[in-house]
């Protein structure tokens, strides 16, 4: 694991998500909890709390079949499983109020979800090889999409219509992301560039070339000035776009680093490397603080949730983890100072990273801490959690026409949205009322399942009247042409 067995260890940094945690505890530095769907082998391609930040919902893409999964976060988790992609699905995201979801996969579309039990989805058919990614812009009204086709896709969300493509990189596009403001796009391809593009004039304005490897990820930083980029050459890189200069490089893993997420207040920024860890850095003091072990394999994705108390992990091991921050209640420095012994030593940082006027380059030999939750806690992983599997009845399936963008969504899919808005409210209010008289856990599980169940009456209910519609208009038909025939036949005589 890289250094010694650190059983004792609690740094304030990081601590557990009460989730399933038996008998309350004591705080420890390590993942809350480990959600599994499938074994070794059915990778998530992305794993992240969800944009509307109410913490109460994990989503996962799953690599080893055309689904994802979606988790209820609960004493007793639950998960849902979403089928409708015809191949692996490859990124997926929520959209900021929590009310969408995004997912791309390797069937070359892109889908809207409404993550409800019902599971509807929309098909944004346009790229012609696998998308890699796909991102909301942070107002929701916009999807960005990137494939293997070379082309990055610009769509709107109410009108679920492509509305532009940018083509400029010679290799597959690995990751496309909007900036805070929506004016930005960044994009990174294997054709070692990372570029800059503005939504406005469809152009690329600036172009970042790494010649050491190419990007797998890159974002903004929340106030959107700057670009992190993750190097398939062991690095990590920050680039600021008003100077058009690199002026962090950190190269603190030893193996490709696949995602990287800043927290909200950017002042860290979360890695998510092959060599099977996940390392926080300090960006404001250029610096490694903590190195995290948990995934057996490749650490595939990673994403702090909005309000970045919490943030989630996806590995080739199959498994999400959920863990738990408290950045702004401790300070990070004197857990240092407490665990120097088992830490590396080297100089103070460089003075100029704090606001850096020339690249300095980081490398893993920094006083961190190294937190390996399995030497610490219990095991409290669910490897089976309940799976209710739901098929996608595609109530939209859009081609490749561009159009422009209407202030309107489609009566259907405005009907459709309100109605999921009514119940999510509803759910909202059930959750206060079981707070306010404390309802025992027993008792909470059976009132969902009975809303579960009422779920299926009503999709069973509209089934029904659709066919009972059909049946009237048969019998309408048919009594129509007895008509027909009785004239026809009085008209004879």
């Amino acid at each position: 694991m890289g250094g010694p067995r650190d059983a004792g260890l609690e740094p304030a940094g990081l601590e557990p998500a009460a989730l399933w945690r038996p008998g309350g505890g004591g705080r420890r530095a390590r993942c809350a909890h480990g959600l599994r769907a499938g074994g070794p082998g059915a990778a998530p391609s992305s794993a992240r709390p969800p944009g509307g930040g109410d913490g109460r919902r994990l989503q996962r893409g799953h690599r080893g079949a055309g689904s994802l999964m979606i988790w209820k976060l609960k004493k007793q988790c639950r998960a849902y499983k979403f089928v409708g992609h015809e191949e692996a699905v490859t990124s997926v995201q929520f959209s900021p109020e929590g009310r969408l979801l995004a997912s791309s996969s390797q069937d070359r579309t892109v889908r809207l979800w409404i993550p409800c039990i019902h599971g509807e989805s929309s098909v944004l058919k346009g790229h012609t090889a696998p998308v890699r990614s796909v991102s909301f812009s942070h107002d929701g009204q916009f999807l960005v999409s990137a494939s293997n086709d070379k082309s990055i896709k610009i769509w709107s969300v109410h009108r679920q219509r492509l509305l532009f493509s940018l083509f400029q990189h010679t290799h597959w596009v690995r990751c496309a992301k909007f900036s805070p403001d929506g004016r930005l796009i960044a994009s990174c391809s294997e054709d070692k560039s990372v570029k800059i593009w503005d939504t406005r004039n469809k152009t690329c304005i600036d172009n970042f070339i790494d010649y050491g490897g190419f990007a797998n990820f890159a974002d903004f930083n929340p106030s959107g000035t700057c670009i992190a980029s993750a190097g398939s050459n062991h690095t990590v890189k920050l680039w600021d776009i008003r100077m058009n200069k690199l002026i962090q490089h950190y190269r603190v893993h030893r193996a490709g680093v696949n995602c990287i997420s800043f927290h909200p207040s950017g002042n860290y920024l979360i890695t998510a490397s092959s060599d099977g860890t996940l390392k926080i850095l300090d960006l404001l003091e250029g610096r490694l603080i903590y190195t995290l072990h948990g995934h057996k394999g490749p650490v595939l994705s990673v994403a702090f949730s909005k309000g970045g108390e919490k943030f989630a992990s996806g590995g080739a091991d199959g498994q999400v983890l959920l863990w738990k921050t408290n950045f702004d209640s401790f300070d990070y420095k004197e857990v240092l100072k407490r665990h120097i012994r088992r830490t590396h030593t080297d100089d103070p940082p460089h003075l100029l990273d704090i606001y850096p006027r020339s690249p300095h380059l980081h490398d893993e030999k920094l006083q961190s801490v190294e937190v390996n939750p399995t030497f610490d806690v219990t095991d409290t992983q669910t490897p089976d959690p309940p799976v209710v599997e739901i098929t996608s009845p595609s109530f939209g399936t859009l081609d490749d026409v561009s159009h422009e963008d209407l202030q309107y969504p489609p009566a259907s899919v405005l009907a459709t949205s309100s109605k999921r808005k009514s119940e999510d409210e509803s759910e909202s209010a059930m959750h206060n009322v079981d707070k306010q008289i404390d309802i025992s856990p027993s008792l909470g599980n059976a009132l969902e399942n009975i809303v579960e169940q009422l779920d299926v009456l009503t999709l069973t209910i509209s089934i029904l009247e659709q066919r009972l519609t059909l049946t009237e208009d048969k019998l309408k038909e048919c009594l129509e042409n007895q008509q027909k025939i009785l004239l026809q036949g009085r008209q004879e005589e």
